[in-house]
Order: C-alpha cells, then sequence, then structure tokens
C-alpha cells in the first residue's frame, strides 16, 4: 500500500518537471495533519522544493550548463496561483518588460494586476509576487503578447521608448497574427496603438 509521500510523489511526477502545486491539492489523501507532514519530508529529501507558504515545485533539473535545480520563476508562481484561484492576472512594471526581453533586469518584487483577491506572496528574503486588484475590464485582453506589451509599455512611458525597445516589439509581433492583435486596440492608449499599427506596417 502507497504511503501518502508516495502517492504525493506520484502526482507531481506525473505533473512533470517544473510544475509548481499547493499543499491543498492532496486533501483527498488523507487528514490535513498528514499531507503537511508528508510534504514536509519530501522537501527534507530533496525530492521537491518549497517556494513559499503552501506553495511548492517538482523542480527542473539543467545538466546543459551544471546549474543544477532550477527554481520556478515569477511568472510560473504566479500563473500557478492565477489558475488555482481561476482569476487572470497580467504581469505589469519591470515584470511586464523582463517577460519580453526589453529589460534584464528582474524585479526584487514581481507586480501583476489581478481580478482576484489582492495579496502578497512572500518568496525568498525579502522577494516576492505582489497581485493588485483592478478591474476585469483591464485584463479583458484576447492576446496575451498584445496584453505584454501594453502594460510594458506603460512603465516606460510614450516620451521613454527607444528605437531598439520599438524594434524588439515590432519583430516579437510578427510572430502574431496582425487580427489576433489588432482585436485589443481599443483597450491601449492611443500611443501604444500607434507603435502596433507601424509594426504591421512595416
Amino acid at each position: 500500500m502507497q504511503s501518502i509521500d508516495d502517492k504525493i510523489l506520484a502526482r507531481v511526477r506525473g505533473k512533470g518537471r517544473g510544475c509548481v502545486f499547493f499543499s491543498t491539492d492532496f486533501t483527498l489523501l488523507g487528514e490535513n495533519k498528514s499531507v503537511l507532514k508528508a510534504i514536509e519530508r519530501l522537501v527534507t529529501r530533496g525530492d521537491i522544493l518549497r517556494v513559499a507558504r503552501g506553495i511548492y515545485c517538482y523542480p527542473k533539473i539543467d545538466k546543459q550548463w551544471g546549474l543544477g535545480v532550477l527554481r520556478p520563476t515569477y511568472d510560473e508562481i504566479a500563473q500557478a496561483i492565477a489558475r488555482r484561484d481561476k482569476a487572470r492576472i497580467a504581469p505589469t512594471g519591470d515584470q511586464a518588460l523582463n517577460l519580453l526581453g526589453l529589460s534584464e533586469q528582474v524585479p526584487m518584487n514581481a507586480v501583476y494586476l489581478t481580478d482576484g483577491s489582492a495579496r502578497k506572496v512572500r518568496l525568498d528574503g525579502d522577494r516576492g509576487i505582489l497581485f493588485k486588484h483592478t478591474a476585469p475590464k483591464n485584463l479583458a485582453f484576447t492576446n496575451k503578447l498584445a496584453m505584454l506589451i501594453t502594460f510594458a509599455l506603460k512603465e516606460v512611458g510614450a516620451d521613454n521608448v527607444t528605437p531598439e525597445q520599438e524594434q524588439a516589439i515590432i519583430s516579437l509581433l510578427q510572430n502574431e497574427t496582425k487580427e489576433s492583435v489588432m482585436t485589443d486596440l481599443a483597450l491601449m492608449p492611443e500611443w501604444i496603438s500607434l507603435i502596433i499599427r507601424r509594426a504591421y506596417d512595416k
């Protein structure tokens, strides 16, 4: 008969390396105290990683560069929380710029807008993920890239977008159909929609 430890490990292995999961995912396997103890043992053994309170991952292992165990990114953690809460989220500020490759700066705190609950998830040390509640209309984008570009450029500001940044955005948009991006133009400030239009006029 499988122990709770084995059942939990079998489930996360089934999801594949890199998956982010929660202690509450295993409530049907036993009493809460028993589940938490089993998870604690798996963390101690190194089978899984504790990411934050109640949040864990079955880590990827980098063998090509010898980096070893890889912790999940801000975005992987945030997306897992959004799926659990059935909420929509959108990265803003430096996090949006980083995801687009427009900045190499990794923020201490990643900020996301959400139509779910506002909260802060504390990670290692002072790092964390901040979810700010916003009106659902601000997350009504149908194209993820259009949404990312919008919030990234809002952080940069209309007068501060460099030719290099605009060219990088144009390159990214070449992988998206014009129709799918244009659908979201009404959700963007006019100056951002002009950049989008120029990308498809080239």
